[in-house]
This record gives structure tokens, sequence and C-alpha cells, in this order.
């Protein structure tokens, strides 16, 4: 009899541990297949934060400060975030490298109309930008950083004298315009002393419109586009391509 006591106060104990505390272990589960608001607002958070100095988000910063322990539902969060971005922000994610998983945002609306900040600059920065990308894509896409101080220098912008605008314009240029991925910096390799090329970077492939530097071009030099032949049918077949959205791997 005692016995049957004891038998049925260790079942009903043990029914009422596993109501309450079995769904919190449930919950616990749940957490690492299926992302939380929390997790998703954090990296929404750190997307928005970089973005404020055009810092390309690296796959790897994500998952070591925002993601952590929940990287087995990295896919997720990420598809969770780009249809925040994309639904309250109006912008879309753009994965600019497969290859190290980087990610901006740009804003839906510039994809569309091709209202970049950067070929209708408010800034001044920007206008120091679409310069230096103007000359790149008329030079064939690579030019020495020579002839990009030549052409500053006859806008008034001298690398070697501390700008009121830009303050230290050498490092604007090939420091932060490098880190926001706009410009690529390289050595030429085999010269003595050392020198420099650049590039445009991915960001820029992505954001800025070739057609209407080309238009900038000739409206500077009262010249029709199309007389820059080459250049006249990369920039219309470049306009064509459109960015790719970002693949959540």
């Amino acid at each position: 009899m005692t016995q049957r006591k004891r038998t049925s106060q260790s079942s009903s104990q043990s029914k009422r541990t596993s109501g309450p505390a079995a769904t919190q272990e449930e919950d616990d589960d749940q957490t690492f297949t299926q992302p939380s608001t929390t997790q998703t607002a954090e990296v929404v958070q750190f997307f928005l934060v970089k973005d404020q100095k055009k810092i390309p988000v690296r796959r790897a910063d994500l998952v070591k400060h925002v993601v952590k322990e929940y990287r087995n539902i990295y896919p997720e969060i990420m598809k969770r975030a780009a249809r925040i971005f994309d639904q309250v922000f109006g912008l879309k994610m753009i994965e600019i490298d497969a290859k190290n998983h980087m990610y901006i945002l740009i804003n839906k609306l510039e994809t569309v109309e091709g209202a970049s900040p950067i070929t209708n600059p408010t800034n001044p920065k920007m206008g120091l930008l679409f310069v230096i990308l103007s000359v790149i894509f008329m030079k064939g896409g690579v030019v020495g950083e020579n002839v990009i101080w030549k052409t500053l220098k006859n806008l008034k912008v001298d690398v070697g004298e501390k700008h009121e605008e830009f303050g230290d314009v050498k490092k604007v240029v090939t420091d932060e315009f490098v880190r926001q991925r706009y410009l690529e910096y390289a050595r030429i390799p085999h010269t003595e002393p050392i020198e420099h090329e650049f590039h445009w970077g991915q960001r820029a492939e992505v954001e800025v419109s070739k057609s209407k530097i080309l238009a900038f071009m000739g409206e500077l030099h009262e010249q029709d586009p199309q007389s820059w032949s080459q250049q006249y049918q990369e920039a219309h077949s470049s306009s064509s391509t459109q960015p790719s959205t970002s693949s959540q791997r």
C-alpha cells in the first residue's frame, strides 16, 4: 500500500516537473533551429552601424560578434534580416564578395532609378569619389596614382596639403575609400620607387552608374558620349546587369 502511494507520488511529481520545465527545454532547443526576434534585431543593428560609415559587413564578423553560438541558423537569421531591410527600411542587402562573404546595404530606389549618392553627390567626399571613379573608368579601368593626384591638384585639391573640407586627402582616398570598397589601391609589381594604381572597388561596381559618368564626361567636354565607343559599350552593357541579391550562406 505504502509502496503504491510512493509510486503514485513520484509519477505525479514527474508529471509536474515535465510540464513547464520540459516546455522551457523545448524553447531552448527551438532557439537553435529558429531565430528569435532578438537575434535578428542584433544583426540588423550591426549592419546599420557599419552602413553609417559605408563599411561592408563580413560574415566572419557577424558570426564572431553577433550570431555566435547560433551559427547553425545563420542562413535563416540573414533571411529575416534581409526581409526587415526590404520591408521596413527600403534597403537591399547585396553580397559584393562571394569569396569572402561581404555584404552592403543599398537603397532600393537607387537600383531602380540610378539615384546613387555617388552619381548624385550630396556631400563633398562623394563628389571627390565621383571624380576619381570617372578618371579610372575613362582610362580603361586602371590608373596610376600619380594621374589621380595630378587630376585632383588641377581641381585645387592637393594631396600634399591639408584640405579645408577633406583634411588628409591621401588618407581619405587610399584608406577610407578603400575600406569602404569603393576603390582598390594596389602596388604595381617591380617598381622602384614603389608605385600604386587604382581600380574600381566592389561597392562601386554595384552602386555606381557608368552611363551617368559617361554623360557627365560628355557634358564636361561638350562631346557626344558615344564618341568614347569602348566606354559607351561598357556603360550600357553594365547598366543592363542588375546587382545580385545576397546569398545567405
